[in-house]
């Protein structure tokens, strides 16, 4: 396992990069334990490890320490919880866990690659047209 190596997910405008320190499967988020986070965040973020410890019956050894930047709190949740299926699909090299991912959740293993659509000139929105006046 490269143990310099950072990885990273993206959600929207969010980036999350993460670094892995051999540990005891602890998950850092912006320097704080996850235990701290509320409880639906806590839970995404424990989803991709939850998967590999059931898919290779072993706890995860490695600490996980995620900065995000960018986009809101959700979107900075999803994409850490990207990242974390990232790196561990990197670390186990293993089909089997990545098609149970994809098979659980696909993006999280595959970024969101929706963005907003641009404004057209002239017009008021993205997709409305100017209304025209027959009389």
């Amino acid at each position: 396992m490269a143990k310099d190596k950072i990885y990273s997910g993206k959600r929207k405008t969010a980036i999350a990069k993460l670094r892995i320190k051999s540990g005891k499967g602890m998950v850092y988020y912006n320097h704080l334990p996850s235990s701290e986070l509320n409880l639906f965040h806590r839970l995404a973020l424990s989803e991709p490890i939850r998967i590999y410890e059931r898919e290779f019956n072993e706890q995860v050894k490695n600490d996980f320490f995620i900065n995000t930047m960018g986009g809101g709190k959700e979107a900075q949740i999803q994409a850490a919880r990207v990242a974390i299926a990232r790196a561990l699909l990197d670390i186990t090299q293993s089909d089997t866990l990545k098609k149970t991912f994809v098979k659980y959740d696909r993006n999280m293993v595959v970024e969101d690659v929706r963005r907003k659509e641009s404004r057209k000139p002239g017009d008021s929105k993205a997709r409305a047209k100017r209304q025209k006046s027959y009389r």
